[in-house]
């Protein structure tokens, strides 16, 4: 049932600000870079990471594997955690769960130096499969904040707040 409540939309839009920040500014600009170097910088120019028979991930293609799993991981999770969504009560305390786990584990990301890139890699994909999680959450509630005639005024102030949240922290940043 549709609340049309300000409260909740503006907290809707909101959280949509505050998630791009991570899309914009963790894996867009900041860790490819920071985690191609500390890789680098342990096996060399392009030295080998895992050789996972015909596919080798070197220190180039680190932070691309650490994306491409997360995504093939979401591809297999996200259907699920939308179907539990819909036919469930599960939503607000799952979205919790993922934006809480995600959030830990981009924070965690602040210890990553050194020799450490094979942690990084590995929280930058729970980080990134936590989003995508959340992301699928978040948008089921759609539904239940705005009626149908104002779903897509909703949803297109929200996408606009999170463009303008996470341009402002990546501006903040660089």
């Amino acid at each position: 049932m549709p609340m049309n409540d300000r409260r909740e939309i503006f907290g809707w839009a909101m959280y949509d600000w505050a998630n791009s920040g991570f899309q914009t500014t963790v894996v867009t600009v900041m860790s490819g870079p920071y985690l191609t170097a500390l890789a680098r910088g342990d096996v060399g120019e392009n030295g080998v990471i895992f050789d996972l028979g015909p596919f080798l991930v070197t220190a180039k293609s680190f932070f691309p594997f650490c994306i491409g799993l997360s995504v093939f991981l979401q591809a297999l999770l996200l259907p699920v955690l939308g179907a539990i969504a819909d036919y469930t009560n599960l939503k607000k305390p799952l979205m919790a769960l993922f934006c809480y786990a995600g959030s830990a584990a981009t924070c965690l990301l602040f210890f990553v130096s050194g020799d450490r890139y094979l942690a990084g890699g590995l929280l930058l994909m729970v980080a990134n499969l936590c989003f995508g999680a959340s992301l699928v959450l978040y948008n089921a509630f759609l539904n239940d904040i705005a009626s149908q005639d104002l779903r897509d005024k909703v949803s297109s102030r929200g996408y606009a707040l999170g463009y303008l949240g996470g341009g402002l922290l990546l501006l903040a940043n660089l």
